[in-house]
């Protein structure tokens, strides 16, 4: 896994690569390939979930931008181990006087869901937070309803820190409550430890 950083390393995201996968920062031709990886599986159908639809999709890399501009966020594209787009993901709520971040806004194609590319790339994410950025802490949040993430985020070794009630509002309009996990530093190399283990039973499989 390497990384190629700006002078500036919270200015702008990495290029981050690995056996299954490659975060490269996100760019507004990057449009068309996400809303064809947003189809399969039909994932801003899930109505707890906050994933744009395809006609959204160029506003919605837009505002990532405007995010990144605003020193607030880096977002990613995903791209499988073949170099297609499978999705996306970012860091966000970034406070480098902390330092810390969170990660989220991520979505994969349906094809890619439940394999190795996930595990990678919280590896590479979380190696750059932690290692190349120095966080003390890294953030998730999910809706309360969003069961399938609120596992996966428990399963990368995060622990929960609690519930934001009424916090804000679904793609439907409902309102939602969040759950808030984190990792932090001296937690670190155990996590790390966990999701190489993971990558090797995916090897294996």
């Amino acid at each position: 896994m390497t990384a190629v950083t700006h002078n500036n390393p919270w200015a702008v995201p990495p290029m981050l690569r690995g056996e299954h996968v490659v975060l490269e920062p996100l760019q507004p031709a990057h449009a068309d390939g996400l809303r064809h990886a947003v189809q399969d599986g039909e994932l801003w159908k899930a109505w707890y979930g906050s994933t744009p639809s395809p006609e959204k999709m160029e506003a919605y890399v837009a505002t990532a931008m405007t995010m990144q501009a605003d020193g607030i966020a880096m977002p990613f594209v995903v791209r499988d181990r073949n170099g297609d787009i499978v999705g996306t993901t970012r860091f966000y709520d970034i406070a480098t006087t902390v330092p810390r971040l969170h990660i989220g806004y991520t979505w994969y194609a349906a094809r890619v869901q439940r394999t190795g590319l996930n595990t990678q790339t919280k590896l590479l994410l979380l190696t750059h937070a932690f290692e190349t950025l120095g966080c003390i802490a890294v953030g998730f949040k999910t809706s309360w309803f969003n069961h399938p993430s609120r596992t996966a985020i428990a399963r990368l070794g995060a622990k929960q820190d609690g519930v934001l009630r009424n916090h804000m509002r679904h793609n439907d309009g409902s309102i939602r409550d969040s759950v808030v996990f984190s990792i932090i530093d001296t937690e670190w190399q155990a996590v790390k430890r966990n999701l190489q283990a993971k990558l090797e039973q995916h090897a294996h499989g």
